[in-house]
């Protein structure tokens, strides 16, 4: 028998589940009454962890793109990239809702001003086609003063507005092997400050980093629910050309967990994950031709459904296990 992943009422969760977990695209369409579809933007941005702020390089896993193969040219004006997006993906799919996603490198590495222009382009933008229904901001938890933050809350009203802050591990000893450059400490003051302010926060985490066990998969789960995260998404690691993490795997510095460990780490931390927390997807995936390791050589959807399966055999659904239930 399937079990359901979210109820509002809190009825016994067995009798009302659909889903084994809570996804995003559901949030969605719950909210806006139909499908909603992230448009990503790519600004000629870089990081603190590459310019010699803080360190150099950048993460050990990051490659020039800045996290992200799919955008359009970041010499696009924000309105031709958000644009072009919407036609296509409009086209395919039939959508008519969008969030306008600042993706690659960190979207708030910048004087308030700047940041402010960029947020008025969608506005400026949506105030003539009247499409876009939130903006979400990727971004590093050690870099969001209260500036940003309170002019983003000024907007919360006509946009769904996400912070997105790339954690990866809450092992602050693995954080410092991927040169990422903060701290645990950084994302839990990011988020208690992001959600005083009545903004969303979503959450990226590496579920098979090769210096993290399976306690620190749990935790993270853990440490999520107890600050009340909205939204998180799961990144499978794959390994880049060209980046420093492709160095050492080349030179087998690194030990790779099986697939069938991810499985489990996937079923443990969505077991442990608050239910009301929304997941926007379960792995990652990067084009074939500019990896080195990608997803055990098997397509995304096929490791999707094995991670169900595993959960739905062993009677595991989002937020069984949490301790921190809301």
């Amino acid at each position: 028998m399937r079990v359901i992943l979210y109820n509002p009422l809190f009825v016994p969760i067995k009798e009302s589940m659909k889903e084994i977990y809570y996804k995003y695209s559901d949030y969605l369409r719950e909210k806006f009454g139909e499908k909603v579809y992230k448009l990503p933007i790519s600004l000629p941005l870089t990081c603190p962890n590459r310019d010699g702020t803080c360190s150099t390089g950048g993460c050990i896993y990051c490659s020039e793109e800045g996290g992200s193969h799919e955008n359009l040219e970041n010499t696009m004006s924000i309105r031709d990239q958000l644009k072009t997006n919407w036609e296509k993906i409009g086209k395919k799919y039939g959508a008519k809702k969008y969030i306008a996603y600042f993706q690659s490198f960190s979207n708030t590495y910048m004087d308030f001003e700047s940041f402010k222009r960029n947020i008025e382009e969608v506005i400026k933008l949506n105030n003539e086609y009247k499409n876009i229904v939130g903006i979400s901001i990727s971004t590093r938890p050690d870099l969001v003063p209260n500036e940003f933050l309170e002019y983003l809350s000024s907007l919360k009203e006509d946009y769904l507005i996400t912070m997105e802050y790339g954690l990866q591990s809450v092992n602050n000893k693995t954080i410092k092997i991927l040169n990422r450059g903060h701290s645990l400490s950084d994302f839990i003051d990011a988020t208690i400050r992001t959600k005083a302010y009545g903004l969303r926060v979503c959450t990226h985490m590496i579920l098979n980093l090769p210096w993290d066990d399976l306690e620190d998969t749990i935790e993270g789960a853990n440490i999520l629910s107890a600050l009340s995260v909205d939204e998180v998404k799961l990144h499978s690691l794959y390994i880049t050309k060209g980046t420093k993490l492709g160095q050492m795997f080349e030179e087998n510095q690194v030990d790779l967990h099986s697939k069938e460990d991810y499985i489990i780490r996937v079923g443990e931390f969505l077991s442990h994950l608050d239910r009301t927390i929304a997941v926007q997807r379960l792995l990652g995936r990067a084009p074939e031709e500019k990896t080195l390791f990608s997803n055990w050589d098997t397509s995304w959807w096929k490791i999707q459904d094995q991670i169900l399966e595993y959960m739905e055999k062993n009677n595991m659904y989002q937020g069984c296990k949490s301790k921190f239930k809301k």
